[in-house]
């Protein structure tokens, strides 16, 4: 007589640590603040069953990451992990959405792999996103552009000028240029390339060519190694740690005391390219694909200092037509 059949046992249900893991260890994508963010979410809601989470346990813990302290990027550590310091404020509706963004990535990954029932949704889809301001608009008048360069050139730190003059012409972000190494560089023909692989990450991920003006040029070549298109060495890097990028924060504060600028942080280099490209005509796609935005939202914040520009615009396409 044949033994009756034993009951099935049911496959363990896996939590969102197990799975993000999973996720985390096949990612290929270039946005490195997918590990971070998928990580805090480890940290939130990481015992969860992975299936049957709910958009209220998820509302919950957007609530927590809405109370916490906002974070920075502030470099890598000597093993070459991210380094993140605390802030002054809480996470901002714009990087909470990001957050959410990167746990929709989860359930979407998930689902390709079948590892969700037949039919799921993901729980992400029913989260209502944060409102997004358009954020703050510092940028040098040209009074103060000249007072900071000329600070800059006077800094013990030889290569401060060089750091400024190129965020101040290409727009790009401090790390983006912090990380650049002298092989990403083409003084000839005036460009540098950044995200192009781990070694100079963009912000998004995206590889981007920097467009490097002849006053550009002509400083980085003070500084240029020999065959420094073969050189691995960084830009900007530390004198005691040549791995490094070097410690700029001391040296860019002396030089805004010096001038007594205020209210302008190094970020607002950036700014200060974007705006200066919307007051000379440029349209709001030209400022996106120069600053690395993927969304035209993102410049809208510029949109109100091209307004001459769009009259001029009009003007000639109905000229003669009214």
């Amino acid at each position: 007589m044949n033994a009756p059949h034993e009951p099935a046992v049911a496959a363990a249900v896996q939590t969102m640590a197990e799975v993000a893991a999973s996720y985390l260890a096949s990612y290929e994508g270039r946005d490195k603040s997918r590990y971070q963010r998928i990580g805090t979410w480890i940290r939130l809601i990481g015992d969860k069953p992975f299936t049957t989470l709910t958009p209220e346990e998820i509302d919950a813990a957007m609530a927590v990451l809405a109370s916490e302290p906002a974070k920075v990027y502030n470099g890598k550590d000597a093993d070459g992990n991210p380094i993140f310091k605390r802030k002054a404020g809480q996470r901002s509706g714009a990087t909470l959405n990001r957050y959410l963004v990167a746990l929709g990535a989860l359930f979407a990954w998930a689902r390709r792999n079948r590892l969700v029932p037949r039919g799921f949704e993901s729980p992400t889809k029913h989260i209502e996103k944060h409102t997004e301001s358009r954020g703050r608009v510092r940028y040098l008048s040209n009074d103060e552009r000249e007072r900071l360069l000329a600070a800059c050139r006077e800094s013990a730190w030889p290569r401060l000028y060089l750091l400024v003059l190129m965020a101040l012409t290409t727009g790009a972000r401090r790390g983006e240029l912090l990380g650049l190494r002298w092989k990403d560089v083409d003084i000839e023909r005036g460009e540098a390339h950044i995200g192009a692989d781990k070694d100079t990450e963009t912000k998004n991920g995206d590889a981007r060519c920097l467009i490097l003006l002849p006053q550009v040029s002509v400083e980085l070549e003070r500084f240029a190694p020999k065959d420094a298109h073969k050189s691995d060495a960084l830009v900007f890097r530390s004198r005691l740690r040549p791995s490094q990028p070097y410690a700029m924060a001391e040296a860019f504060r002396d030089a805004l005391q010096a001038t007594s600028i205020k209210n302008f942080r190094f970020h607002d280099c950036r700014h200060t390219a974007a705006s200066y490209m919307a007051q000379h005509g440029a349209s709001l796609l030209e400022i996106a694909d120069t600053l690395g935005h993927r969304q035209l939202r993102m410049v809208q914040r510029y949109a109100h200092l091209n307004t001459d520009s769009r009259r001029r615009l009009m003007t000639r396409v109905f000229e003669g037509r009214l």
